[in-house]
């Protein structure tokens, strides 16, 4: 009797460790969620969450149906939870309000739509989309829009003071300004996405970069009004690899020092990226009198068609309608590298470096490149020019067109 007994207890022991091993999954319409695109959700999505959150379970599973549209507003899911390790399963369809004075929101939670914050192991994945209807918010002026213009921040979807983060298969439309936002995070990787939006749609970037390290871009298709990605202030250790960029303003490191703040970027890698019809392809953008310094940036096995203005170093960024005048300090630019750049552009300027006086760029390098001048995959006879102003210390290699005259040839022997 006491060795059956024995043997029930282990088997219900067994069952419950089992049990635990396996993720606790909840969907959105257990909770009360309509997905028809009219009905607002979002308290059938807190609600789920709450359930998700406070399991006893090691893994939770918070599951957005394939085939239905869920209206939302802002919302932040808090990653204090029991489970360590949370999966969103984003298969259906999330709508913003369309109307600009329809969202319900406090004046400090209207940054973002979507935030998820404080998580250490999160996966968001599917192949749902968010589609941020963002286009009253781009008619809109500052006049009549005080929320908008007044902050900086205002991403459809937002990782925020997180680490151990993987985005992958998800689908970005129409944001009111940036897509996606990753700021004071680390070990976030994001990949095969798809962001949109009109060339013309202001301010809508598609992956922002702030105060993160370790975060990796892959294989992913951003085509918006503004960059493509931007690399903020406190940005170390990031990789951008197999991206597809246009229309848009192409990757940004900067604007730096604005205000004449301290601000630094360094150790980021540009990799295979493809840019078509940009206004910009690679930048790095700084305000007369910062601090700070962009450094140990490389840009690798890349290729333009059609972009005006491909490489750029503009260090003499100042307010809009105001006289620029000279300052003594400037974020300092340094070791950077362009290697194996090829294509086409439809600009005068191939190759701009504009860098400070007061602080010059050094170790600039740059190694096989190829930027003819064409249009709609055409040649043509045109020359493109290259613009170079207090760079030193610097120097080129192998065959470097067009010409950049501030470079030293380095000589193999």
């Amino acid at each position: 009797m006491g060795l059956k007994m024995l043997f029930s207890i282990s088997f219900f022991q067994w069952v419950l460790f089992v049990q635990s091993m396996e993720p606790f999954v909840y969907d959105v319409n257990l909770a009360g969620a309509i997905g028809d695109g009219e009905s607002d959700d979002t308290e059938a999505f807190k609600n789920a969450w709450n359930v998700v959150c406070s399991s006893h379970i090691s893994s939770g599973i918070f599951r957005v149906p394939y085939g239905q549209k869920f209206l939302l507003q802002p919302l932040t899911f808090n990653g204090e939870c029991r489970p360590k390790n949370i999966t969103f399963q984003i298969d259906g369809i999330l709508i913003a309000p369309s109307d600009p004075s329809s969202w319900k929101c406090k004046e400090t939670n209207c940054n973002n739509w979507i935030n998820f914050q404080h998580f250490d192991g999160l996966i968001i994945q599917g192949t749902g989309s968010l589609h941020g209807q963002g286009q009253k918010w781009w008619q809109m002026g500052c006049m009549h829009n005080k929320v908008l213009c007044s902050s900086q921040k205002a991403a459809s979807f937002a990782i925020l003071d997180s680490k151990n983060v993987h985005i992958s298969g998800l689908t970005s439309m129409d944001s009111r300004k940036w897509h996606i936002s990753i700021e004071r995070s680390s070990s976030v990787h994001a990949s095969k996405l798809n962001i949109k939006a009109p060339k013309d749609s202001p301010n809508t970037d598609g992956i922002r970069i702030q105060h993160s390290t370790n975060v990796t871009i892959a294989s992913s298709i951003i085509k918006t009004g503004d960059d493509c990605i931007g690399i903020g202030d406190g940005s170390k250790y990031i990789n951008i690899n197999r991206i597809f960029c246009g229309p848009g303003h192409g990757i940004s490191i900067g604007s730096l020092g604005e205000n004449g703040r301290r601000e630094t970027v360094e150790y980021v890698t540009v990799r295979r990226a493809n840019f078509y019809a940009t206004e910009n392809g690679l930048k790095i953008k700084t305000w007369q009198g910062g601090h700070g310094y962009a450094r140990y940036i490389r840009f690798e096995h890349i290729s333009f068609s059609k972009v005006i203005r491909p490489i750029i170093i503009d260090q003499y960024t100042c307010p809009l309608h105001q006289h620029c005048k000279n300052y003594s300090t400037a974020v300092e630019i340094s070791n950077i590298l362009y290697n194996d750049l090829r294509g086409t552009t439809n600009g005068e300027i191939a190759v701009e470096l504009s860098c400070s006086k007061s602080v010059p760029c050094k170790n600039i390098r740059m190694k096989d490149i190829q930027l003819d001048y064409g249009i709609n995959g055409k040649m043509y006879d045109g020359h493109p020019k290259s613009h170079c102003l207090n760079v030193v210390q610097s120097w080129d290699e192998g065959y470097v067109y067009p010409n950049v005259p501030c470079l030293t040839k380095k000589l193999s022997y």
